[in-house]
């Protein structure tokens, strides 16, 4: 089974081309671990609102099922992907966030920084991802098993498999 999934990257430098965009190669790559065929992809600037259209637009026309950002999940002052991402879901899912932290915290106390969140939008599943690759697979290795359970929900499935992810 295949899940429709977007990635947007948020990068003020990589939306300009000054900066290659590692990060989103890697989700794109990641995805098929999970059966994932990406149907959208971009790299957008820092800007909340467009962040918020971005989402919006991949939840709600393009019908992605899965959507995954990269960058903006930090402390600078243009980190506002956590803030979008609050501003469009009409549910948060901590524990996505909280299992990417507790994972990534044995390679580096930095882990605790991070702000990413998640959330549903409709039925769609968006999750948000560090800017930097190797964090991008340590975090989507950390979380990756419950993504076809969480998506088959979302699909109207709610039968429970006894905690297993087929």
């Amino acid at each position: 089974m295949d899940w429709k999934v977007g990635i947007i990257t948020v990068s003020d430098k990589g939306s300009r081309g000054e900066r290659e965009d590692q990060s989103g190669l890697a989700l794109h790559k990641l995805v098929h671990a999970i059966h994932g065929q990406v149907i959208a992809y971009d790299v957008i600037p820092d800007e909340q609102k467009l962040i918020e259209q971005k989402l919006i637009e991949l939840s709600d026309e393009t019908g992605c099922e899965l959507i995954l950002t990269t960058g903006g999940t930090g402390f600078a002052t243009r980190d506002v992907t956590p803030e979008a991402t609050k501003a469009v879901i009409d549910k948060e899912t901590p524990g996505l966030g909280e299992r990417m932290r507790a994972a990534t915290l044995v390679n580096t106390p930095f882990a605790i920084l991070s702000r990413a969140t998640a959330g549903i939008r409709g039925d769609t599943l968006i999750v948000n991802f560090p800017g930097s690759s190797k964090a991008v697979g340590e975090c989507f290795e950390s979380i990756q098993d419950v993504f076809p359970h969480a998506l088959q929900i979302l699909r109207g499935n709610t039968e429970h498999n006894g905690g297993t992810t087929q």
